[in-house]
């Protein structure tokens, strides 16, 4: 195809027909977003709520109808994103603000593009055995995720934008399973498989990537078209439940923080799967059974093994009152467990952890778990009926106790981080959290939990009710770039290696609403040497750009450029030709007859 053959081409069928519509049809980005906001489906505007730190819905949904609002300054982005932008390539100068219709305008055309593309679902996971004679199974299984990415953008349009970043989770997801299926029937140590591993966990990161994007952007831009100062407003006689979901209505900062948490313990979740065995495992009639056998042996005087210090009573306060040890078998079951234990926590499964202790006779433990939830009493402002009070009148004596408790060394690390995480004490909660995500979790969980505990001392409680609590905890002035300062100066190694990652870089950039800042770093990737960025990366790097240009956020054109073009040129060597008309046509005019 020469120059002329592509000018002919991009002007009869990779352009949809710009026409004039009636002013009353005008369309706006704002009122896209309105209908994006509107038309969400059941999957919610936050990743769902594993019982956790605080009860109530982190993001509401009863909240105010939209406002006409300059996303960028809600977002944070002012003077790096401005709001409306003029999309390049095979719009022209097409203002989004313009009379015609830009939705269509921004997707070409299935029936001219794509006539003759397959877009089956993904490989049942049955046939995962024919990837296993492939030189490398992992990426003939993950092939077409290509075609699969660009055919989920043709069918949406702008307003229903989180259906595609949903929709594409769930693609990540269903190759996922096939990898997972190839990895576990390949034989160890063929170095072919271990690129199947690597393409797995690429995948993966890809996936909670988008999840992570969907919770997070829909809440600003749902926050970006409401007036959060309307919540802004004074309760008589306001418990500390009602104060804290006020706070979670108008500040986003919280909000927000409490959904990067929510996610990170959704992945947590994710990685524990079906822990039923486990429980099993555990599950005991009575707890310490072989320090209870061995006391009753001693009153009938009928115990034949060697004699070793052990405490004389197995109340749950015993070996620390005595300063006496439990039989060896009791200490190492109790050690899975608390570790057990804290893992559900991690993953925001408290409700879990408190049957588990119930099931291995630990009932007093799984009250121990509970004191952190907030107190609201309904009849203190009257009523027809008595209700019922709910959470902990005594929640401040509680945490205090957990903090305590986390303090002192002669207790398992792992049980002094349950009770860390639950009181907010980062330093006894760090040590146990040995990866990116652990770490990020951790600082992201005491940052909510010290802004919610602020603002209960400062509205809810008088002087005498408080108890105290360290003052470097209650005056830390948090912020996310704080967080991500603080996990730049870990000492543990691994952190900082994952730290590097890709796509770790990417969700800090997320979670900062950074775009800039992202767009430089995809520069810095690019400049090392593009051929050595992984094909699905790029066509992540490339899809994420494409959904912030729907979502109106400017991308650095240069940046944006440079990465459609590294994912176009990867596309022309891996053979993927019928996709890449589409690229090239979000290309300026110029570089796109180039390219083509």
């Amino acid at each position: 195809m020469d120059r002329n053959d592509f000018q002919n081409t991009s002007s009869q069928e990779m352009i949809q027909p710009v026409q004039k519509q009636n002013t009353q049809k005008k369309v706006s980005i704002l009122a896209a977003l309105d209908d994006s906001v509107s038309d969400m489906s059941t999957r919610g505007l936050a990743i769902p709520r594993t019982p956790g730190l605080f009860s109530q819905s982190v993001t509401p949904r009863s909240r105010s109808a939209p406002k006409q609002s300059n996303i960028s300054t809600n977002l944070g982005t002012e003077r790096k994103s401005p709001y409306f932008v003029k999309i390049p390539g095979h719009l022209g100068n097409l203002s989004v603000l313009d009379d015609s219709d830009w939705t269509a305008a921004l997707t070409p055309p299935q029936s001219v593009m794509f006539t003759n593309l397959d877009y089956s679902a993904a490989e049942d996971v049955t046939k995962s055995a024919v990837f296993l004679n492939e030189d490398d199974p992992g990426e003939a299984a993950v092939r077409s995720l290509y075609p699969d990415f660009l055919h989920s953008f043709l069918k949406h349009s702008s307003n229903t934008v989180f259906e595609l970043i949903d929709e594409y989770e769930d693609t990540c997801s269903n190759q996922l399973n096939i990898l997972q299926k190839i990895v576990y029937r390949a034989t160890p140590g063929q170095q072919k498989f271990s690129k199947t591993a690597s393409i797995l966990w690429l995948l993966k990161q890809e996936m909670v990537t988008w999840r992570l994007l969907s919770s997070i952007y829909r809440d600003r831009i749902q926050s970006a078209m409401e007036d959060e100062t309307m919540f802004d407003f004074a309760v008589i006689n306001a418990s500390e439940k009602t104060v804290v979901n006020n706070l979670f209505q108008r500040d986003s900062l919280v909000r927000q923080s409490q959904l990067v948490v929510d996610w990170l313990e959704s992945i947590a979740k994710d990685e524990i799967g079906d822990f039923s065995d486990n429980i099993e495992f555990y599950a005991k009639s009575v707890y310490w059974e072989n320090t209870l056998h061995i006391l009753k042996q001693w009153q009938l005087n009928t115990f034949t093994g060697s004699l070793h210090p052990l405490v004389t009573e197995v109340d749950p306060d015993a070996p620390v009152r005595q300063k006496m040890p439990l039989d060896d078998l009791d200490r190492e079951d109790d050690a899975r467990l608390l570790k057990f234990l804290f893992t559900l926590i991690r993953a925001g499964m408290t409700d879990e952890a408190q049957r588990l202790c119930k099931r291995c006779g630990q009932a007093w433990r799984a009250a121990t778990l509970e004191g952190w939830k907030l107190y609201h009493d309904p009849n203190m402002n009257g009523g027809q009926e008595l209700e019922p009070v709910e959470g902990n009148p005594y929640r401040c004596i509680w945490k205090i106790s957990c903090w305590r408790l986390a303090e002192k060394e002669q207790f398992d690390k792992y049980e002094r981080a349950i009770y860390a995480a639950l009181s907010g004490n980062l330093k006894q909660l760090l040590p146990v959290c040995d990866t990116w995500e652990d770490a990020v979790w951790a600082f992201f969980r005491v940052m909510v939990d010290t802004l919610v505990e602020q603002e209960i001392r400062s509205s809810v409680m008088n002087t005498e009710e408080k108890e105290e609590l360290p003052r470097e905890y209650l005056e830390t002035n948090w912020t996310l770039e704080k967080v991500f300062e603080e996990l730049q100066a870990t000492d543990k190694k691994r952190v900082l290696e994952e730290n590097q990652e890709h796509y770790h870089m990417i969700q800090k950039f997320v979670i900062l609403g950074d775009v800039d800042g992202l767009m430089d770093e995809f520069y810095k990737w690019l400049s090392k040497g593009r051929n050595m960025l992984p094909g699905h990366l790029l066509r992540f790097m490339t899809h994420l750009i494409l959904f912030f240009r729907t979502l109106g956020l400017q991308t650095k054109e240069e940046v944006s450029i440079d990465v459609l073009k590294a994912y176009i040129q990867w596309l022309m060597c891996e053979k993927h030709t019928d996709l890449i008309a589409f690229y090239v046509s979000h290309l300026p005019q110029d570089v796109a007859v180039a390219q083509y």
